[in-house]
């Protein structure tokens, strides 16, 4: 690929909205068809997201791609341990991904996702069985014919998750332009010791993050939940010259 090359459509109009389209339409699926990912389709996804920025050049990412009977088995392992309270208790994500005290806004973000997602599905508050199995379906990928795992060296430091989530996000905007669909998930975290035993991921190697790949399954009542985003105006600061105007 010519990263010099001209734009591939007519006009910048057309480039952009095509790049427009694809981060806007990029949403968390938790439903997938059963439709099978070639393996030249996902690797031409990753060949795009490989010119993903990171802080000199260091690429820090490592992918794990798994299909078949390796996702199954794999799916198969972390809900043994899942399901089961003893062995479920205690464990720990190797990052903190999330906030070890959640505060207003983002907890109220939080409560409505969780929430607006249990009410198209009918689960309501206080029922754990039906909340234990949906979060369950998280390890089975939501059904998607594809797993992916990304993993960076544990001598990195915190810059490398930066840049290691810059790669994801280009991972998933390019599979919008194959017509898939994805989903990044920190569920796999607490499970990493799990995950590593099987796929038999180095143990230099750090879990950083999961995500499901595949075609939505558009009938489902999971991907009718569209979240909100905040307004530019509600997390932009604009630093201008006192004498600069605004029409």
């Amino acid at each position: 690929m010519n990263r010099l090359s001209p734009p591939p459509f007519a006009s910048l109009q057309d480039v952009r909205r095509a790049i427009n389209w694809a981060i806007s339409t990029r949403r968390s699926v938790r439903a997938f068809l059963s439709k099978p990912v070639s393996h030249e389709e996902i690797e031409s996804i990753l060949d795009v997201a490989r010119f993903s920025a990171s802080g000199v050049n260091m690429q820090p990412w490592h992918v794990h791609v798994v299909t078949g009977e390796v996702k199954t088995r794999l799916s198969a392992a972390i809900k043994e341990v899942d399901n089961d309270p003893v062995r479920s208790l205690g464990l720990e994500d190797p990052y903190d991904y999330y906030p070890r005290e959640w505060v207003t806004p983002y907890l109220d973000r939080r409560r409505k996702v969780g929430w607006s997602l249990y009410g198209l599905l009918g689960i309501e508050k206080g029922d754990k069985e039906r909340m234990h199995f949906q979060h369950g379906r998280n390890y089975s990928f939501f059904d998607a014919p594809v797993g992916l795992f990304f993993t960076i060296d544990r001598v990195m430091g915190v810059g490398s998750l930066l840049d290691t989530g810059m790669f994801l996000q280009n991972v998933m905007i390019a599979a919008r332009g194959h017509g898939l669909h994805t989903c990044p998930q920190a569920a796999f975290l607490k499970f990493h010791r799990v995950i590593s035993s099987v796929l038999q991921i180095p143990e230099n190697q750090m879990l950083v993050c999961g995500m499901s790949l595949g075609y939505a399954d558009e009938n489902s009542l999971e991907n009718t939940l569209i979240t909100e985003r905040e307004p530019v105006r509600a997390f932009t600061t604009f630093h201008r010259d006192n004498k600069e105007t605004t029409k």
